[in-house]
């Protein structure tokens, strides 16, 4: 049987109209405000001149003005996206907006899919998702939720501690995960909450200073304190949060790769042209064997990159959990990108590390993720127990 791994002609269309747009668009704003932090201006003025390209946001159904990509659809744009720091943001794909995007049109009602998902796709509000909290609570194991939510009078009270909560300043809304039974530890008893960010009951304590500094808003540590929420802000059913989490969190996995994809495809361009052009000892670095190793290295981990990506997007395509290929790929990724990354930066040598070039920073942006969306150690801990219950499972037939 044939195996052609090449998008859709109108996917592949869109990838590269999305390629133009990040090159002859983004790059140029991403180059004028060295600020790793764009403002609210150049946000708006990015969206708006993605929106003018018929780019914005592609993952979403086209009732809420999005083109429909599928998770293979996603892959193509998504890397072009990626191969500027700010061209997620441009395009509306960005962390956490786009997860949470994802998670609405799947679990939300109607009357919440108007009042959140729609201007949220229409880059008119950001969002968060508040699940992770500071030790004891929730990180890698989702099942420490220490944050609670009681039923009150018209609806539920949240108190607890979040933290790394992407996006949070300047959010219009968050999505709170908290326990509504059982204990910490416990498999099951997480609720979905979603929180307006006007409610008096939640604050940002303070901004988490870290190696990261381009997705939008920070990292914030936020606070509930007798958070009272109505009856119609649960989000799906209670006590199915844990179940929906991972709606939300299979996907966003593999977009975090995409994205981050393209950012080890602008490492290696840069590199490349770097050792077509610097000569020493009487030839240029391109010329040279190690480099040549580095730069076939570097290759190697793009192409087994993409294709993980793939494997994996084809497999949450079909409705399949995609548990063990998203967990393959994400941990691949997160390392293989770092390593595309910091070999660029090396055949660089002094300009790589200098400010001239963006290389020093592609390094601090893509070395957080192999501890987001889980660290590299606990996917190798859950795909290994995959392995082996499939071998014990085998063995007892």
């Amino acid at each position: 049987m044939a195996i052609d791994l090449s998008p859709e002609p109108a996917v592949a269309d869109l990838a590269e109209r999305t390629a133009r747009f990040v090159r002859e668009v983004v790059l140029p704003v991403e180059q004028r405000h060295a600020a790793a932090t764009p403002s609210e201006a150049v946000r708006r003025e990015l969206q708006d001149a993605a929106r003018g390209a018929g780019l914005f946001a592609p993952h979403v159904a086209p009732e809420y003005g999005g083109h429909g990509l599928g998770m293979r659809g996603r892959a193509a744009v998504f890397e072009e996206a990626g191969y500027a720091l700010l061209g997620p943001l441009a395009l509306n794909i960005a962390a956490p907006d786009e997860g949470n995007m994802h998670m609405l049109e799947l679990i939300a009602t109607p009357a919440q899919k108007e009042r959140y998902l729609r201007p949220l796709a229409a880059g008119e509000i950001r969002s968060c998702f508040a699940m992770t909290e500071p030790a004891p609570g929730a990180g890698s194991d989702p099942r420490a939720l220490a944050t609670r939510a009681e039923r009150v009078d018209g609806g539920w009270r949240i108190n607890g501690r979040k933290w790394f909560i992407t996006g949070a300043d300047g959010a219009g809304f968050a999505i709170c995960m908290a326990r509504t039974s059982g204990a910490a530890g416990d498999e099951g008893g997480a609720t979905m909450f979603l929180v307006d960010a006007d409610n008096p009951g939640m604050k940002i304590v303070r901004h988490i200073e870290t190696l990261d500094e381009t997705l939008y808003g920070g990292h914030a540590e936020v606070l509930f304190d007798n958070c009272d929420v109505p009856a119609d802000a649960v989000l799906g059913e209670v006590d199915e949060g844990f179940r929906y989490a991972q709606v939300r969190l299979g996907p966003a996995r593999m977009t975090h790769c995409m994205r981050w994809l393209g950012i080890a495809n602008h490492a290696r361009d840069i590199a490349v042209r770097r050792a077509g052009e610097r000569e020493l000892f009487g030839s240029r670095l391109g010329e040279l064997g190690m480099v040549q190793q580095m730069i076939a290295d570097s290759e190697i981990d793009i192409a087994a990159a993409r294709g993980l990506i793939l494997q994996a997007s084809w497999e949450l395509d079909q409705g399949r959990s995609g548990a063990q290929s998203t967990a393959i790929a994400k941990t691949f990724c997160a390392e293989a990108i770092w390593r595309v990354v910091d070999r660029s930066l090396q055949i660089c040598g002094s300009l790589g590390v200098s400010g001239d070039i963006p290389l020093g920073r592609f390094l601090r942006e893509v070395r957080p993720f192999r501890i987001y969306d889980g660290p590299s150690e606990t996917h190798r801990w859950a795909i290994a127990r995959r392995v082996l219950r499939r071998h014990t499972t085998a063995a007892a037939r």
